[in-house]
């Protein structure tokens, strides 16, 4: 069933598959919800899409992974201008407005699973360009495959970015038990090493409703790797924060309540 059909069946009420209990739901967001730190979050790339908040902890960041870049390169330049070389790989674009860019390297496959003409993994990419190079920033923007990939990759490799940025799609089926399960087992594995310091909604999506809550279609989510701070008790309720920009301009940012306790 395509995506479109399930959208239109979950805008009616009518989704066929099986929908996840509320209370598991509630405890998996609880788990995802950003904590405290000490350090500020700065705005990197655009005042639109393509501009990600990140914990100021640059100093010693000399590289970034930017999977799904399309045409939208503010973020990987901005990078560039603080002295942080981008790696920018996606095979739907032929990377033209990159070639004259330096400190720009681009490559057009997209990320996968398997590794051949078309697809490369993130466990290959990073060590063909960046064998050695530790404390790195990933952003991976590519339409749902952030999940495979995840699931994929290495800890080894994921325990050298500092920093990961990753927007998650679909965000309106993990209001299915099945799925659920699975979205889960990845988060797992990413805060084992990692912790939630931000999440914003991309209002490119409609929102659907759940119980008492509003769940975006998609989500830019930024981690910070454990050892960077010291651990934190204090969670984050205060949505949006003063540096989020609606993805489209014309639309205002979505209600984000999906960490709402009074809504529960």
């Amino acid at each position: 069933m395509s995506i479109l059909v399930r959208k239109i069946l979950f805008y009616f009420g009518l989704n066929i598959n099986r929908i996840v209990k509320k209370d598991v739901l509630f405890a998996f967001l609880s788990s995802i919800q950003p904590v405290t730190i000490s350090m500020p979050l700065i705005r990197i790339g655009g005042q639109g899409d393509g501009g990600y908040l990140l914990p100021d902890d640059l100093v010693g960041v000399n590289v970034c992974f930017s999977p799904g870049v399309a045409n939208v390169s503010d973020f990987e330049k901005e990078l560039v201008r603080r002295g942080i070389r981008c790696y920018c790989a996606d095979g739907s674009v032929d990377g033209s407005h990159l070639h004259n860019e330096p400190g720009i390297y681009f490559t057009q496959k997209n990320l996968g699973i398997t590794n051949s003409q078309e697809v490369m993994t993130l466990d290959s990419w990073v060590v063909s360009f960046e064998p050695q190079m530790q404390d790195m920033i990933l952003q991976m923007d590519i339409e749902c495959g952030e999940y495979g990939v995840l699931v994929d990759t290495s800890n080894e490799t994921l325990l050298r970015f500092r920093i990961l940025v990753v927007e998650f799609h679909n965000i309106h089926a993990w209001t299915n038990a099945q799925e659920l399960k699975y979205i889960k087992l990845i988060f797992e594995k990413l805060l084992k090493n990692f912790d939630v310091v931000h999440v914003h909604p991309n209002n490119c999506d409609f929102n659907l409703r759940f119980a008492n809550i509003e769940i975006p279609g998609a989500l830019e989510i930024t981690f910070l790797r454990k050892d960077r701070f010291l651990p934190s008790v204090g969670r984050v309720y205060d949505f949006p924060h003063d540096l989020d920009r609606p993805n489209v301009p014309t639309k205002p940012d979505p209600r984000l309540n999906i960490f709402d306790p009074i809504r529960r």
